[in-house]
Order: C-alpha cells, then structure tokens, then sequence
C-alpha cells in the first residue's frame, strides 16, 4: 500500500506541483485533479511516510523530493518509478506464479528477449531509456569521479541506453572521448541527450549488439546493469568480450545494485534479482565476489570493488 501511495503521487505530479510553493488541501487536490473523498487521506499518507512537510494545513516537499522527483530538474530519478507503477507493479502480484513455474510474468512471456518488445516501440523504448537514466545517476557521476581517468583517453559504454554514463564521464573528464555503444534504434534518442549535454563533438553513437558484434577497442569499458540481465553463461561472455576489446592496462567497469557477500544486508540487491526471473529468462544479480571472480577467470589481473552510491557499486578489473 505505501509503495503504491508512491507511485500514484509521482503520476499524479504532487512534487513538481510542490516545486511552485506551499499549497493547502484544496488548492494541492483541485490542481492535480483529486477527488475530494480521498484528498486528505492521501496527502496525510505522504506526509506520514516522510515525502511530504505539512504545517498550518498546507503541505510542501520534502528536501529529498524536491530534488529527487520534480520532473523539470535534472536529478529527477522518477523515470524509474513511473515505470514501475505501469509495469513492475502489476507483474510483481504475479510473484507466488513466478517462482512456482520459473516462467516470466511480464508482457511479453512468450518472447525470447524482453528488450526486443521494448526496442520495437519507440515510445516505450524512450520511457524505458529514461528510466535506466533516473535509477542510477548518481552511480554514474561517482564512476565519473572515481575512477583515474587521466590514465585513460577513451571509453565505451555498451548498453548505453539513454547515454547519461558516458556522458557524465565526458562532463567531467574533458579530455576523454567516448562512445556509447547499443542497438541501432537507441540511436535518435541518445544523440538527443548528448546533444542536451553539449557533447556532440565528443561522445558518438555506434550501433551494435553486445552478443554479436566485436566491442568497441576503447581504454575503458563499461556496462551498467547489464550483467544482472543474463544467466551465468552469458555474463561470463559479455566479460570476456570486454576482456578482449581492451588494451593491456585498460580497464573494464561492470556496476550493478550488488549483493553483499553473505547475502543477508543488501535488500534492495535482493529483490533486484529476485525481479529478474519476472523479467528475464536466466538473469540474477550477483554478489561482488561473485563478480570478482568471473573477472579473474577471463584473465583480468587486478580485480576490487567499490561502492559508488547509494546501493550501487562496480566491479572493476584491470588487463
């Protein structure tokens, strides 16, 4: 019920419409179109789960949603939940079918790739790429910032979805070039974004599938929840593609929410690969030894973990 209260709010647009001010009761509920008999239930919940500040009858957003999701600001990570309230949360009701039957429970569970029905649609390719933006924006400023780029001159990331690594990457690091790399129709929609960013001159697109095609020969490579996607089989190639497409001393950066090794604190990691079966036909999340050692068994030397943000961290692996 409080998950839902969430997610009905971001729809609705409460905290872009709190970005204005202040507002009572009458003029929060008449604005977003609520019906009367459950405005007050509604915004008191809110308030009661710390998404919302109330005083003197009027309600405003909290620091964190200000921030977080107002749709006009550019840390809004609400991308993610606007998906999840459309499709995440209904299948999830289908959770007891899941594990009985192994069988996914999401709209397309007679297809062999969940991303070829997304990359099919435009607008839901576009929804899809945006909330791969908003889940994990600050991991991306944190590999953005954490790594020793000035060791390196160009990187890929592959799976690029929207784009916002590689270009956080470049905002930051002036003197890298980079490319993002993923399937042709993802095209339009990440140049649209690096053009946003100003970074048209830097950062390109080249078209490819990860499973088919050579990765390109960049000084880094990166994959944001990427690996989580696929079974064991799979993971392992994807990491030894990056392996071969690197130079000696080049660095492959694979993040994800990862497990914690004894697999009892991180709960959002948890329920993370615990969303895959309802998604995907083999994909798990991973712990990071797990990820250390799948690096190690391709051939790369140095191998850590790093924590980024949040419950995000990578795993990194030096040829």
């Amino acid at each position: 019920m409080a998950s839902k209260t969430l997610l009905s709010a971001v729809e609705v647009e409460v905290f872009t419409e709190l970005t204005k001010g202040t507002e009572d009761l009458k003029s929060l509920s008449g604005r977003l179109g609520i019906h009367p008999r459950s405005t007050r239930d509604f915004f008191d919940t809110l308030f009661a789960l710390g998404f919302l500040e109330c005083a003197n009858g009027k309600y405003s957003n909290t620091p964190s949603t200000d921030l977080f999701l107002d749709k006009r600001k550019p840390s809004y990570i609400g991308g993610m939940l606007e998906m999840t309230n459309k499709r995440l949360y209904p299948f999830w009701g289908r959770l007891t079918t899941g594990l009985r039957t192994g069988e996914r429970q999401n709209e397309e569970p007679g297809t062999e790739n969940l991303f070829a029905a997304f990359y099919s649609d435009p607008a839901r390719l576009k929804e899809f790429l945006r909330a791969m933006t908003g889940i994990s924006h600050g991991a991306k400023m944190a590999i953005a910032a954490q790594l020793p780029w000035d060791k390196y001159k160009t990187a890929a990331d592959c799976g690029t979805a929207q784009g916002d690594l590689i270009v956080q990457i470049a905002l930051k690091n002036p003197h890298i070039k980079g490319i993002g790399f993923d399937l042709a129709e993802v095209a339009p929609i990440f140049e649209e974004y690096v053009e946003q960013n100003g970074l048209s001159e830097r950062v390109k697109f080249q078209a490819g599938s990860f499973f088919t095609d050579p990765l390109p020969k960049v000084d880094v490579i990166t994959m944001g929840h990427i690996l989580h996607d696929w079974n064991l089989e799979e993971k392992k190639m994807l990491i030894r593609k990056a392996y071969e497409a690197l130079p000696e001393g080049g660095a492959f950066v694979a993040y994800d929410c990862l497990i914690d090794d004894d697999r009892c604190k991180n709960v959002f990691g948890l329920l993370m690969s615990l969303n895959m079966p309802i998604e995907t036909p083999g994909g798990f999340d991973y712990a990071g030894a797990d990820g250390i050692s799948w690096m190690k068994e391709a051939g790369f030397r140095e191998v850590h973990v790093e924590h980024l943000a949040g419950l995000d961290s990578m795993v990194v692996g030096i040829k």
